[in-house]
């Protein structure tokens, strides 16, 4: 199989550009951690590399090193901030294993003794939950 061209128009390079609006948690030298704003669960994050990939197929091994940091500082912080029993981390590539937007993101969701992950039905989430979502996120984070 060969893996298709990256696309610098998606939705996370746009994001990296500051040409779409996003809320930003964390930032270091190779990544970026912001909310997901169709959460499939309270406190949902991805982790994105600052480096163009397609997927865990193409990114180079620095980078996704750098996203697992990243993956792992940002697991402990969204389990501090909302009290959360576990986590769920899941990365899709291709069309064939779920992937909806062509650049890697890892997503982290905080995750709750019987309470099941919603489904991904394509909705926004309401703009005001996720920044208050964010602030707790952040003040965590300190």
């Amino acid at each position: 199989m060969s893996t298709p061209a990256y696309d610098d128009q998606n939705v996370f390079a746009r994001i990296l550009r500051a040409e779409l609006p996003s809320h930003k948690l964390y930032e270091d030298e190779k990544t970026v951690a912001i909310m997901d704003i169709m959460p499939r669960g309270d406190g949902h994050v991805l982790v994105i590399p600052k480096a163009p990939s397609r997927n865990i197929l193409d990114i180079a091994t620095e980078d996704l090193n750098a996203v697992m940091a990243t993956v792992q500082k940002m697991g402990a912080t969204v389990i501090k901030a909302f009290d959360a029993d576990g986590l769920t981390v899941q990365q899709f590539s291709e069309p064939a294993g779920g992937q909806v937007v062509f650049h890697t993101h890892v997503h982290v969701i905080p995750r709750f003794e019987g309470v099941p992950l919603k489904p991904h039905t394509g909705e926004m989430a309401d703009n005001e939950l996720l920044a208050s979502q964010a602030d707790k996120i952040r003040a965590a984070l300190s």
